[in-house]
């Protein structure tokens, strides 16, 4: 069966008409003439049996439909322009994976890493995609996820990776002679917005005393929570592997313990289809078992 697409002209007539507000102005970006933008909003209306435009006079306005309408059009035609620069920038007969990560797993630790991946397996281009919530896999675009264990992934294939295990740090020039564990207490706490009760569950397991365990600056990603360590901000529940580097050289300090219990599995999840990138992934997965291998402080 036949699908019902409109052309591209009649989409790209009507995105522009609908940003414009008017078809002068539609045809001026288009390269084309008024009675164009005319003609092709008229074959798109005729398409979807409703119309998109209220007609004053010579104005045009669109309507309730049709706004709904230009903004998933605009989505696709955005998508599918940045797919088409994708293609036309990939190197003859070489692969890539579209991989969606966690924000400041991305940045912080596999994005370093990267340049070893490519030495290895030049003819595969990655490509990061930023996700902080589970989401639906299949159909997405993605290849895979990294992602913490999460009920969404129901039904994927899964590979557990590490465990993410909290611990307290501040800049060093926020510490004193006297007592760490006193101390703690006393340094601004900051918080991830997503767990809001981290700190309440850190001073019950620890045994340390924490006046108004809630009261804090929030921040929405651990990378925005670091970031305000390393300012002198404040003292905040980070995982250790995002800041293994700061804390060997000075920059940080932890000399609390680390929370048993504050902690999320993580996994690197795929589709349960094999696609056409499966090669590829699999040899994405291969490396990055053998880099978490490397990772003494995972366990």
């Amino acid at each position: 069966m036949r699908r019902k697409i409109p052309s591209s002209t009649s989409l790209q007539a009507f995105d522009a008409a609908a940003r414009h507000g008017n078809f002068a102005r539609a045809a001026e970006e288009l390269s084309l003439t008024e009675g164009a933008i005319s003609r092709q909003i008229a074959r798109l209306e005729a398409l979807l049996n409703c119309k998109l435009f209220d007609r004053v006079g010579s104005r045009v306005k669109l309507n309730p439909v049709g706004a709904r309408y230009a903004h998933r059009v605009r989505e696709t035609l955005d998508r599918l322009e940045r797919d088409t620069q994708y293609i036309m920038g990939m190197p003859e007969g070489s692969k890539s994976l579209d991989i969606a990560v966690l924000p400041t797993f991305s940045s912080r630790w596999l994005i370093p890493r990267l340049n070893g991946f490519t030495s290895l397996f030049p003819d595969i281009t990655l490509n990061i995609a930023a996700r902080t919530d589970p989401f639906i896999l299949s159909g997405s675009g993605f290849d895979a996820v990294i992602h913490f264990e999460h009920s969404a992934w129901a039904g994927m294939r899964t590979q557990f990776l590490f465990q993410e295990n909290l611990v307290p740090v501040c800049h060093p020039g926020l510490l004193t002679s006297h007592d760490v564990t006193q101390q703690l207490n006393e340094l601004p706490r900051i918080h991830r917005r997503q767990n809001p009760e981290a700190w309440h569950h850190y001073a019950r397991e620890s045994g340390i005393f924490l006046e108004n365990p809630a009261q804090g600056v929030r921040y929405d990603l651990h990378e925005m929570a670091i970031a305000a360590v390393m300012a002198g901000q404040g003292v905040a529940l980070v995982p250790r592997m995002y800041v293994e580097n700061e804390l060997s050289c000075g920059l940080l300090a932890s000399p609390w313990p680390a929370s048993d219990t504050l902690n999320k599995r993580f996994c690197l999840v795929q589709p349960p289809e094999t696609g056409i990138n499966e090669a590829a992934l699999e040899s994405f997965k291969c490396w990055l078992l053998a880099e978490m291998n490397t990772i003494t402080s995972i366990t």
